[in-house]
């Protein structure tokens, strides 16, 4: 079974969706694994979803869950999901308590690898869960492209994301150095991947000061907005289903 993995690391927010309520809407009654949203489209060779209001965390894990094991049991198949969290931190498997600077926000345990992130509004969430049976079966040339993605969407806004070797995320020059503006968390079961990433498009950047972001300390987030690039969430979105067709195609392999 190929191991976790951790890569880091959104409209006005609405009133945040209950646990139970997106819990039973993920499963019970859903058979096929659908998510608390309404479909947005597919591209890339998997349906797409949208959530309006935030989703909170417990909730977004159970439907996650819930379509991989309904892609497991060949009752669904790959699928996007774009949503928002409302403030929330998210603690991976390697992350060390003196990483939780202030847990000024609920702390849940993601279940994937990595360490500390922070979830917000502002933020552009995407859920990719993929069968990677039918994409490579290769952990880390998916996670490649995911980063490819990202820094195809970033092109179409005039902002060049780069990689960096040794540090899971996006990252963008500023004034004042090297900044990170996406964030990439995976976690694959049985060849199925979920969680994904998280774009700063007009979040609240001082809620990242209650954790080192990722365990990269001395290293500062930015977003879209404080690089300049005013987008709304509906233009993201767009952006986002139109790089991943080019980036992982419209056929399987």
């Amino acid at each position: 079974m190929p191991p976790d993995v951790h890569a880091s690391q959104a409209s006005p927010p609405a009133p945040a969706e209950t646990p139970d309520d997106a819990a039973s809407k993920a499963s019970g009654s859903d058979r096929a694994g659908a998510f608390p949203a309404v479909r947005y489209g597919r591209f890339g060779d998997a349906d797409w979803y949208s959530t309006p209001a935030p989703v909170a965390y417990p909730a977004a894990l159970a439907a996650m869950e819930a379509r991989v094991g309904a892609i497991l049991d060949g009752r669904a198949g790959d699928a996007v999901w774009l949503l928002e969290h409302p403030p929330l931190y998210t603690r991976g498997t390697s992350a060390r308590a003196d990483e939780l600077l202030d847990p000024r926000f609920p702390v849940y345990a993601a279940g994937r690898g990595g360490r500390f992130t922070y979830h917000g509004p502002g933020q552009r969430v995407a859920y990719p869960i993929l069968d990677l049976r039918h994409r490579g079966a290769d952990v880390r040339a998916y996670v490649c492209r995911l980063e490819g993605w990202i820094i195809a969407a970033l092109g179409r806004l005039g902002v060049q994301g780069e990689r960096r070797a040794g540090r899971i995320g996006i990252w963008v020059e500023t004034d004042g150095g090297e900044a990170k503006v996406a964030a990439i968390g995976v976690r694959v079961r049985r060849w199925i991947s979920f969680h994904g990433i998280a774009l700063n498009v007009d979040p609240n950047l001082d809620h990242f000061a209650g954790i080192v972001p990722c365990g990269l300390a001395g290293y500062p987030v930015t977003s879209l907005h404080r690089l300049g690039v005013v987008v709304s969430m509906a233009e993201i979105d767009r952006i986002l289903a139109e790089t991943f067709a080019e980036t992982f195609g419209e056929r399987r392999f």
